[in-house]
C-alpha cells in the first residue's frame, strides 16, 4: 500500500478491525519514511455481478454508480458523508443478498429509492426524476402525491402507538 502522503511504498499496518458487522476490514497505518499515519477500508469485490440495463445490454456491477446517484440526490441536503456510506452499504448488501449473477437496474434503482425514502424525501423525490425520467409536470406531480400519501400512513401509525 503507497503512503497517501509521501506516495513510498513502505509502510506497515498498526491496527486492524472488522467494521459494519464484519463486512469491512479498516486497518490503520503508517508510513516507514514519512511516518505519516492513514486508514485504509477493504470490502469485498464482487464483480462477477452484471447490471442488465434498460435496454438490454449488460455490464458490470459498480459500487461507485450508486454512490454517485445518492449522493447526487443528496447534494445540499443535511445528511453525513458518513450516512450516505452507510446509505450505499445496505444498498449493496441487499443486492449482495438477492445471490444472483444478473440484475436488473431497475431492481437497484428500486433499493436506493426504498433507503432514500426512509432517510430524505427531497432526495428521494430528486433520484426519482432522474430515474424514472418524468416525462411531465403531472408524472412529477403524482410521485409527489405518493410520498405524501406514505408520509403520511407512516405519521397516523406512530401517533397511534403513542
Amino acid at each position: 500500500m503507497k503512503c497517501p502522503f509521501c506516495e513510498s511504498p513502505n509502510t506497515s499496518v498498526i491496527d486492524s478491525r472488522e467494521a459494519e458487522d464484519g463486512k469491512i476490514v479498516r486497518r490503520r497505518r503508517e508510513c516507514d519514511d514519512c511516518k505519516a499515519r492513514f486508514t485504509t477500508y477493504e470490502r469485498p469485490e464482487l464483480t462477477d455481478i452484471l447490471v442488465l440495463k434498460r435496454k438490454g445490454e449488460k455490464e458490470n456491477y459498480q459500487r461507485e454508480k450508486i454512490e454517485l446517484g445518492i449522493k447526487k440526490a443528496l447534494e445540499k441536503r443535511p445528511i453525513s458523508n458518513q450516512k450516505i456510506e452507510e446509505l450505499v452499504d445496505t444498498v449493496e448488501s441487499e443486492i449482495f443478498a438477492k445471490n444472483k449473477n444478473i440484475i436488473s437496474s431497475r431492481e437497484i434503482g428500486c433499493l436506493v429509492i426504498e433507503e432514500l425514502e426512509a432517510v430524505d424525501k427531497v432526495a428521494c423525490l430528486r433520484f426519482l426524476s432522474v430515474y424514472r425520467s418524468f416525462g411531465s409536470l403531472e408524472s412529477f406531480n403524482k410521485e409527489i402525491k405518493k410520498l405524501k400519501r406514505k408520509d403520511g400512513s407512516k405519521r397516523k401509525s406512530k401517533s397511534k402507538k403513542k
